[in-house]
């Protein structure tokens, strides 16, 4: 149970926001408003108030952000990109909500197994969607993609590619004091300071030692992070002036020591395997990452027609850690379990309320827990929102790769873009989407648009003054 001090935090939140907008630039204060926000804010704390969406560590700095840069900024914000794809992915991504809630009206009801016609003993449901339930999934979809939004308007210069990976490099350096901390006393900061513990404790333990969260829910996201910590240094250090080269070298190489005492395997060796490739060249990098959303995209479709090579990925697990190996055939019998309910409603999905879950049919008992960021979208949303959700993260690095073919991409999209390719291939086994992925998707996507991002009022002025009256 979060304590006060947890909600406390969430409403200072919108202060510091203000804080961070009227004295940084305005691309620093969009990332650390949404980084900062992820990073420290309490999880599982919300206000949750009736017809809108829980506000929490996401929604309320997303919000911020966008209030902030019109009403402080003073910076008019578009919505609407030029790629008419992209404008189709937003449409579906957020008009989803409506099909969804209309075709799940229906309660799902548990009886008991010792019920027989015409008596009937209930032992519970799940309501049905009601259409006033439309408002709160809409406005929920809104605000996850106000970070995206944000990113394609102001965050595709160089200057703002440049602001978000240095955000994540010191996001990075300073969360692994923290996270040093935890490895040495026990992940218990999130106790210490909100009241509560997030998660499993048991799932903290491995090879007698813990691995550190924080603030984050779980282990494997603070892992996930520091790999993209360390990328972020790489590219910053290839593109930096000999004198802080250097510096950004250290940095990711302390960065590795750390990801190596999170006990994680997979962002190790995301890591291993995408370091080096930061060190060729950017039409590389783009070519693999496009390889990466591809799957990542194909991957349902891949999953019925059995082209994923299960049992060899269980051996190389298996030759690793037995552990591991365990860990990941329970992923994998979920994922089938899940998969088999969301075909059911393959169109539009479940909805929410756990609806697209899989529970005893007598005791309403959930069997099956979703760890893929993939399924629980298909789940709840169906095919039509897996593709716009999806469609919106791969479509940046469509356009990107297309872009090569006339102009070599920086070293900063490149390196966003592995960054971003990486986070898809992640989200089919961990829910890992977050709201910096969406900045970094429309940075992206906005770079490959060559978008300018429109000066404030103030600027304007200063650009175009009053004519002066003699």
């Amino acid at each position: 149970m979060p304590n006060a001090f947890a909600y406390l935090m969430l409403m200072v939140w919108p202060v510091v926001c203000m804080a961070f907008f009227r004295r940084l630039p305005l691309e620093r204060a969009i990332v650390w408003s949404v980084l900062g926000g992820y990073l420290l804010l309490p999880p599982q704390a919300t206000f949750d108030l009736p017809l809108v969406p829980d506000f929490n560590k996401t929604t309320i700095p997303n919000l911020c952000a966008l209030a902030f840069c019109i009403f402080v900024a003073k910076r008019r914000v578009p919505i609407w990109p030029a790629n008419k794809v992209v404008r189709v992915l937003l449409v579906l991504f957020v008009g989803v909500a409506i099909p969804t809630v209309l075709t799940n009206s229906d309660p799902i009801v548990f009886r008991s197994m010792f019920s027989t016609w015409p008596i009937s003993f209930t032992v519970g449901e799940l309501p049905g969607l009601r259409a006033i339930d439309m408002f709160s999934v809409l406005s929920r979809q809104a605000i996850t993609l106000i970070p995206f939004i944000l990113g394609w308007a102001f965050l595709s210069s160089r200057a703002g590619m440049r602001e978000l990976l240095l955000a994540l490099a010191v996001g990075g350096l300073i969360y692994s004091v923290l996270a040093l901390i935890e490895v040495r006393l026990s992940p218990q900061i999130n106790t210490w300071v909100y009241g509560f513990f997030q998660h499993n404790f048991l799932q903290m333990m491995r090879e007698g030692g813990f691995r550190p969260l924080v603030f984050l829910p779980h282990a494997l996201w603070l892992a996930f992070f520091f790999m993209t910590a360390i990328l972020s240094c790489v590219a910053l250090a290839r593109s930096s002036d000999p004198g802080l080269r250097a510096r950004f070298w250290a940095a990711a190489v302390y960065l590795g020591f750390v990801l190596v005492l999170c006990k994680s395997l997979a962002p190790m060796l995301y890591a291993l395997t995408l370091v080096p490739v930061l060190l060729g060249s950017t039409r590389l990098q783009v070519r693999i990452a496009l390889g990466f959303a591809a799957v990542a995209v194909l991957y349902p479709l891949l999953r019925d027609y059995n082209l994923v090579p299960l049992d060899r990925i269980l051996g190389w697990a298996e030759a690793y850690s037995p552990e591991r190996a365990q860990s990941l055939q329970y992923r994998f019998d979920n994922e089938e379990q899940l998969l088999a309910r969301a075909h059911e409603k393959w169109l539009f999905g479940w909805g929410g309320w756990g609806r697209n879950l899989v529970r005893d049919v007598y005791s309403g008992d959930i069997v099956t827990i979703p760890d893929g960021e993939w399924i629980i979208v298909f789940g709840s949303f169906g095919m039509v929102g897996y593709l716009s959700n999806m469609g919106l993260l791969a479509m940046p690095l469509l356009l990107l790769w297309r872009r090569t073919g006339k102009k070599e991409p920086t070293r900063h999209a490149a390196a966003l873009a592995l960054i971003l390719a990486i986070t898809l291939v992640d989200m089919l086994i961990n829910a890992i989407l977050t709201p910096y992925t969406w900045l970094i998707a429309g940075a992206v996507l906005g770079y490959c648009e060559e978008r300018e991002a429109e000066p404030s009022r103030k600027q304007a002025a200063e650009k175009c003054p009053r004519p002066v009256l003699s």
